[in-house]
């Protein structure tokens, strides 16, 4: 199983390695595809990830079971304005593969034209960009094969969604409990 998770300048580093790091840690073989003609990609905190792919380097999509948008600001905007993304994007959701975005990513999916009359959430102010859609504002909004996410806080709850998405529920619980997350949230009840 082969999930893509794009990268772009600016994108919002939490957002995107922890859906890659949880994955990994499933099995789940993942790609992270830089857009530009470089590895290296810079994120909007200024921590320089070295991806494993160029979008150059991305070949046989359909090998894969889905693609994950991270937000952050440009990156985000970087990836809704490269129309292989866009292409991407369109051809994972006419697959009914995953489709996922967090923060303001589902920009993404609303230039692909595929968030029409799904449910969906995104970061707060970014509302008006997904106007088609059937706007939530609840953490994280599944709707089919589209997975949606507010923001940096969400990002683990994102990957789990995603994790049950791609591996059942099972599986799902299981990553929660080697993360500890049970732990984490009695704490945060506090």
């Amino acid at each position: 199983m082969k999930v893509i998770v794009f990268l772009a300048d600016g994108f919002e580093e939490v957002e995107a390695l922890t859906v890659v790091d949880y994955l990994r840690r499933m099995e789940v073989e993942v790609d992270t595809v830089s857009i530009t003609l470089e590895k290296e990609v810079r994120g909007s905190h200024n921590i320089r990830v070295l991806a494993d792919k160029t979008i150059d380097e991305l070949k046989d999509i359909e090998s894969y079971q889905g693609v994950v948008i991270p937000g952050g600001l440009p990156g985000a905007a970087n990836l809704r304005d490269d129309s292989r993304v866009i292409e991407t994007v369109k051809k994972m959701n006419d697959a009914k593969k995953l489709t996922a975005a967090i923060c303001a990513g589902p920009i993404v999916l609303a230039k692909a034209g595929i968030i029409e009359g799904k449910k969906v959430t995104s970061y707060p102010g970014f509302e008006d960009k997904l106007a088609k859609a059937v706007y939530q504002e609840q953490g994280v909004v599944r709707d089919g094969n589209i997975i949606t996410a507010r923001g940096p806080s969400l990002a683990v709850y994102f990957a789990l969604e995603i994790a049950e998405y791609l591996l059942g529920k099972e599986k799902a619980q299981k990553l929660r409990d080697n993360i500890l997350l049970p732990i984490a949230e009695a704490y945060s009840q506090k």
